[in-house]
Order: C-alpha cells, then structure tokens, then sequence
C-alpha cells in the first residue's frame, strides 16, 4: 500500500467540496443535517477560505495507491489561547477505515505542522473520540490533555509536538 498526501490547489478544490457530500452524510448519524430537494448537502460553510486565505488554512488529500482515501482541512489559529493548529475536518474514506491511513495521515500532518494542536469531535461521535485518542495517544506517547467545550460538550484534544521524538518521518 502506497501512501500519500498532498496539498490541494486551487483548480481542484471540487474534489474536496465532492467528498464533503460522504463526510456530511457520515454526520447524519450525529447532527440533523438534511439533503436539499436535489440530493445534496448544503456546501460546507467557509470551504472556499482554503484557498483564498493566505497561509493560515490548508486542504489536503490522502491517497492509497494513487486513489483518494480522503481528507483534512487543517487551521493556523491566529492569536488563539487554544493552540497554533486545528484540524478543522479530517475524513477517510469507508474502505480504507481500520487500515492504517487515517493514523498514517494524522501523524503526517502533525509532523508538517510542528507546534500546539487541538482535535476536536462531535459529543456523540464516539468512534471519532476513540479514533483521536488512540491517534494522540500514540503520536504523544499518551501526553495530551482533553477538555469539552462547557456549552456543547464536545471533546477537544491538546497537545504539542514539539515536546515529540519522532524518529519514523
């Protein structure tokens, strides 16, 4: 299995705003999202900003063997007291789920953008919460810490990877 991870350029920013329609359909299970009369969700808030900000939002898309196995849309938090890093959304495509790509892609891009994260999930998203904290926990060899946002109650998860020895780059 051949990975990889790329930077999306702005010519091909539909292939991210296709795949979203998959992520938005995943969430159906946790929020009351709804397809509009021609079968489609509504177009994720804030998407174009990955192109046309500057330095500071960044799409990414993984692939196996040269086939797309999803996505990351990853923030550089400005002036944040939560970190210098957000993985906004962070998506892997069903058939490769429990191979190994998700952990692969996550660890990449810890290790392009060294310095604070936060990692954030749905309430009810246990699957994503247990994913992250397995992902963390073996990126940060368990040190990172985890607060839920008191109006919601979703979980975040913080951590450095400065304070990381990474020796398999």
């Amino acid at each position: 299995m051949e990975l990889g991870i790329e930077l999306v350029p702005k010519e091909q920013r539909q292939t991210i705003s296709r795949l979203m329609q998959f992520y938005l359909y995943d969430f159906t299970r946790y929020l009351e999202l709804e397809v509009d009369r021609d079968g489609t969700f509504p177009p994720y808030p804030g998407l174009e900003a990955y192109w046309n900000s500057g330095n500071n939002k960044f799409a990414y898309l993984f692939t196996v063997d040269d086939k797309i196995a999803g996505f990351a849309l990853v923030d550089r938090l400005l002036r944040s007291s939560e970190g210098q890093f957000y993985m906004t959304e962070f998506f892997v495509m069903q058939k490769y789920r429990r191979s190994g790509v998700g952990t692969w892609a996550a660890h990449r891009l810890f290790d392009m953008f060294p310095g604070d994260w936060k990692v954030s999930q749905i309430r009810a998203n246990t699957p994503a919460r247990n994913f992250w904290h397995r992902v963390i926990g073996s990126y940060t060899g368990g040190e990172f810490k985890e607060r839920f946002n008191p109006k919601l109650g979703n979980p975040s998860q913080y951590f450095s990877t400065l304070s990381i020895n990474r020796v398999n780059k």
